[in-house]
């Protein structure tokens, strides 16, 4: 299971009791979740009108943050393409993976001083959040418009012999150059045609040279043939030829043509290697930052959602509960009896219920302090 519930209940006579109470309840009897204390700084509190407001806010800046972390762990996932499997050793957050970061969760006080107020704790990761969501945009643009070359000229060398790029499949030596009369034109021929071809082509115009068709290549379904007639004929042998099923390729044989697609092909290829390593480890460190502000924020919600719903002074116990999959409508009855004297309302108000105008679906609403948080960010199951 990837999903946890952070959740927070005021202290009773002191923390370490609220905590007791709650694992007796959960995990010592029978094993609905696995617990650990969430700590919590000593956080400034300010006033009761600045918390309402940041409560909203916070709401938002978490939907953002967690949407940049997808956004990068998704990055990472495209850009390692056949290394998928490798993608979920890649997604940590101080060099640890998420559940060991989350569970033993320690708030970094260099990154986001606690002696700041709530206020600017918050918009320092907001802006450290934007600021990664927007070089990600840039590198990804840069990074996807080189891969993107890349794969429109392998796409050219590959494919049926009815589009795909000649180039690497014919030579001088098969075409006549540089006459004024003759011209070697390039035809697709059906496998299923190939008798059709020999018994036809001479005659498809009148100044088809005789004997000059060669078998150049072949893929599962076609063979490509080269033929040689006067130039003057050009448009009628096309005409006849589209008649019996037969596809002329546009096909000029140009050496510096050709050199050139082939040298811009090694340099893309060259481009995308030498840019590989850096993008990689920019989107391990980056992923790490934003998932350590997205739990910062997770902490900050809890910390102001506690306040407002417990008072003051600060006294509750942040708990990480990691259910067990198949108990989890348990565990919410069970902490649904453990905390439902803190809110009336909530007794009334049952967040699966479907009450006319209430919208709750959306948001669960709770008598305790709780948030999930889902460290499952990918898009496919790796």
């Amino acid at each position: 299971m990837t999903e946890f519930w952070l959740i927070s209940a005021p202290g009773e006579k002191t923390c370490q009791q609220t905590w007791d109470k709650m694992m007796v309840a959960t995990s010592r009897t029978n094993n609905l979740s696995t617990n650990n204390k969430f700590n919590i700084p000593d956080l400034k509190v300010g006033t009761l009108d600045v918390l309402v407001g940041l409560s909203d806010e916070l709401a938002k800046l978490d939907t953002f943050v967690e949407s940049v972390v997808k956004k990068v762990a998704q990055y990472m996932a495209d850009v390692l393409e056949d290394s998928r499997d490798k993608v979920q050793e890649n997604l940590l957050a101080n060099g640890v993976d998420l559940v060991t970061y989350i569970t033993r969760f320690q708030w970094d006080m260099a990154k986001y001083p606690i002696k700041q107020s709530l206020k600017n704790i918050s918009e320092i990761i907001s802006k450290q959040a934007t600021q990664i969501d927007n070089d990600l945009k840039a590198r990804a643009s840069a990074y996807n418009n080189l891969k993107g070359n890349l794969q429109n000229l392998e796409r050219k060398n590959a494919g049926s012999l009815l589009t795909r790029s000649l180039a690497d499949i014919v030579k001088k030596e098969d075409f006549v150059l540089d006459s004024e009369y003759l011209i070697t034109m390039l035809v697709v021929v059906p496998k299923t045609g190939y008798t059709d071809w020999q018994k036809t082509y001479e005659t498809l115009a009148e100044m088809v040279v005789p004997r000059s068709t060669k078998l150049l290549f072949e893929d599962n379904d076609s063979g490509l043939f080269s033929v040689t007639l006067f130039r003057k004929a050009v448009d009628d042998f096309k005409h006849k030829a589209r008649e019996n099923k037969f596809t002329v390729r546009d096909f000029q044989y140009n050496e510096e043509e050709m050199k050139a697609d082939k040298e811009e092909m090694t340099r893309l290829s060259t481009d995308k290697k030498k840019q590989f390593g850096p993008l990689v480890r920019w989107l391990k460190v980056n992923f790490s930052e934003a998932f350590i502000a997205w739990i910062h924020i997770k902490a900050l919600r809890v910390f102001v959602e506690s306040v407002l719903r417990y008072g003051l002074p600060v006294n509750f116990q942040a708990m990480l509960l990691q259910p067990n999959k198949k108990n989890m409508k348990k565990l919410r009855e069970v902490l649904y009896d453990l905390y439902k004297h803190l809110d009336s309302s909530a007794a009334i108000i049952d967040a699966s219920m479907d009450i006319p105008g209430l919208n709750l679906s959306q948001q669960e609403y709770y008598p305790y302090v709780y948030y999930k948080i889902d460290c499952n960010l990918l898009d496919f199951k790796v």
